[in-house]
C-alpha cells in the first residue's frame, strides 16, 4: 500500500486516531513520543519539521518541551489529521509555535537547509523507498541538524514476540475495526510492522542517505524504536 491508498486511509481512520493509538498501545505511545521529544538536540530559536506530523502529538509534545522558543512545522498529507491538530493546538495550555502545511515526506513546503531538526513518528513503515525519504530529510537539515524517527518494531524476546505477533495478528485488527469503522487500516498495521527494517538494517540505511553518529533505542522490549543520526557539520 503506497501514496493515495495510506492518505485515503489515513483520512478515514482521522477521527478515532487518538483515540485508538492510546487504547492499542496502553497509553504507550504517550510515553515513547516524550522519549523522542526527550532526545531532541536543538539550540534556541530553532526550527522544527514534524512530518508525518498527525494529530500534532509530536509537535504538541515539542511545545510543552521547549515553549516558544521553538518553532515546529507539523506537515502530513492527510488533511483531516491536520484539521484535528490544529483544534488540539488552539486549545493547548502551553504557549506554543506550531504550525501547519499539507504536503509529502518526499517533498516538503519549504526551502532545503532550514531546519534545526526533523522528527517523524509512525510514519516511515509507510513509505516504500524509506533511502529516498531519508535522503530528503537530510537536505532539508542544516549542517549539524538532527533527525529523531519513532517507529513500532518486532521485539527481539521470544515469549514477548510470540505474544506481540498474537495481540498484533489477531486481536489488533479486530479492534480496531470494530472501533474506526475500517476494514483495512488496523490489518494493514501489523504487516507493515512486519516487513520493517531491523534496527541495524534501518541505521545503515541512515548511514547511507549521509546521517552520522546513528544509532537506536528501543523502547518497551523492543515493541518500538527511537533511531536518531545528525547531518555532519562540515558537508552540505
Amino acid at each position: 500500500m503506497e501514496g493515495r491508498p495510506i492518505q485515503d486511509m489515513f483520512q478515514a481512520i482521522a477521527p478515532r486516531y487518538d483515540f485508538l493509538n492510546r487504547l492499542l498501545s496502553l497509553r504507550r505511545d504517550v510515553q515513547w513520543r516524550r522519549v523522542l521529544v526527550k532526545a531532541l538536540r536543538v539550540p534556541r530559536d530553532a526550527r522544527v519539521l514534524d512530518m508525518a506530523t498527525g494529530t500534532g502529538d509530536v509537535a504538541l509534545e515539542i511545545g510543552r518541551r521547549k515553549g516558544i522558543s521553538v518553532t515546529v512545522w507539523g506537515v502530513d498529507f492527510a488533511f483531516g489529521m491536520l484539521q484535528l491538530g490544529k483544534n488540539k493546538i488552539a486549545r493547548t495550555k502551553y504557549c506554543v509555535d506550531i504550525r501547519q502545511a499539507q504536503g509529502d515526506a518526499f517533498h516538503p513546503p519549504f526551502k532545503p537547509g532550514g531546519f534545526d531538526a526533523v522528527t517523524m513518528a509512525f510514519g516511515i513503515r509507510n513509505i516504500s523507498d524509506k533511502k529516498r525519504v531519508l535522503k530528503v530529510f537530510y537536505e532539508f537539515l542544516k549542517k549539524g541538524g538532527q533527525l529523531l524517527i519513532l517507529e513500532l518494531t518486532l521485539p527481539k524476546i521470544g515469549f514477548m514476540k510470540n505474544l506481540y505477533f498474537i495481540y498484533f495478528q489477531k486481536l489488533l485488527p479486530v479492534i480496531g475495526k470494530i472501533l474506526s469503522g475500517s476494514s483495512g487500516a488496523y490489518s494493514y498495521l501489523p504487516d507493515s510492522v512486519r516487513k520493517f527494517p531491523s534496527q541495524k538494517d534501518f541505521c545503515e540505511l541512515m548511514r547511507e542517505a549521509g546521517f552520522e553518529k546513528v544509532s537506536y533505542k528501543r523502547l518497551t522490549l523492543g515493541i518500538c524504536t527511537l533511531f536518531t543520526g545528525f547531518k555532519p557539520e562540515n558537508k552540505a
